[in-house]
């Protein structure tokens, strides 16, 4: 069919009509934003408590282990960004906040996204094998898989999705702790440090779901924000007082130096002020919702140097 026929002007006589192609860099970044690896938060929230775990678990992790837990949770991490992407991509294209992803726009396909999974998910399982006490290791680690391929479809069934996303953040402390003790079995510094990991997964991610509510609520898809309603802010602030509880004592009972709960006080009055600010907010726009999520990166963050530091030297 002619230029002209479909409207579109003939090009100079001599000159090729040229049709633009994505470029090598363009499909570059469609990937990274499609592992969300260009948005560093999301991914730190994940390794955060199991370095919880490790430093818990033994006062000087080997560095190897501690290299093999973070290549295998950014391939899960990205594993999880890609299975939410393809479960969500009708949905994302009706929601402001990610219309612009990826799979949504169409700026990748599916046949891709497909690919970057299977390859994260081999990546994380060539960590799994390579990790001491093996068995249990794979073992966890396929337990983990069913959570993160079904949870993106958890917000059409379950009233409360972001407990299906905290529980499976839950074996970020399975799985390093096993690496270490070899046991998930005889020692509750395991399941303090488990329970804290849920509570602040549950909350934060709950808080994150506070800018997508009235997007939501339009599409009838499920979120704890919808489900809580008014008591949303104070069951957060249970669940990050909880976490600090449970950690508290967890780390109490790994035997860690005093100066651990100077950290550990900074940290809990972090968390009672982002409590605040989320009671006295007033129809803030979606970015406030987003700098509180990057608040708790810090917070988690610095739980985790106070815990390296108030293990060090110890054996």
């Amino acid at each position: 069919m002619s230029c002209l026929k479909k409207g579109i002007p003939a090009p100079p006589r001599g000159e090729e009509v040229k049709n633009p192609a994505p470029t090598t860099a363009n499909a570059m970044a469609n990937v990274v934003a499609l592992l969300r690896w260009d948005k560093p938060s999301g991914r730190l929230i994940l390794l955060i408590p199991a370095g919880w775990a490790l430093w818990l678990a033994t006062p000087q992790p080997p560095p190897l282990l501690v290299l093999q837990i973070l290549l295998g949770g950014l391939g899960v991490s990205g594993a999880g960004c890609v299975v939410n992407d393809l479960w969500d991509r009708s949905i994302d294209r009706q929601v402001q906040r990610t219309r612009q992803r990826p799979l949504a726009s169409g700026a990748l396909g599916v046949p891709v996204a497909v690919v970057m999974l299977l390859v994260l998910l081999t990546l994380s399982l060539a960590v799994a094998l390579t990790l001491p006490h093996r068995t249990l290791c794979l073992s966890l680690a396929a337990l983990a898989l069913a959570p993160i391929l079904l949870y993106p479809g958890a917000k059409r069934v379950f009233p409360y999705p972001q407990l299906v996303l905290a529980c499976t953040w839950g074996f970020a402390v399975l799985i390093p702790w096993t690496a270490v003790q070899g046991t998930l079995t005889g020692n509750p510094v395991l399941w303090l440090t488990w329970l804290a990991t849920v509570a602040w997964s549950f909350g934060f991610d709950t808080v994150y779901a506070m800018a997508d509510q009235a997007d939501d609520r339009r599409l009838g898809i499920y979120s704890s924000v919808r489900s809580l309603g008014s008591r949303v802010v104070p069951v957060v602030g249970c669940c990050y007082g909880l976490t600090m509880v449970c950690l508290g004592v967890a780390a109490a009972m790994a035997g860690v130096r005093p100066w651990w709960w100077l950290i550990w006080l900074v940290a809990a009055w972090g968390m009672g002020r982002e409590v605040v600010v989320l009671w006295r907010r007033r129809d803030p726009p979606a970015r406030f919702y987003g700098l509180r999520f990057a608040a708790q990166v810090k917070l988690g963050s610095l739980l985790f140097l106070g815990l390296m530091v108030g293990r060090a030297g110890l054996t």
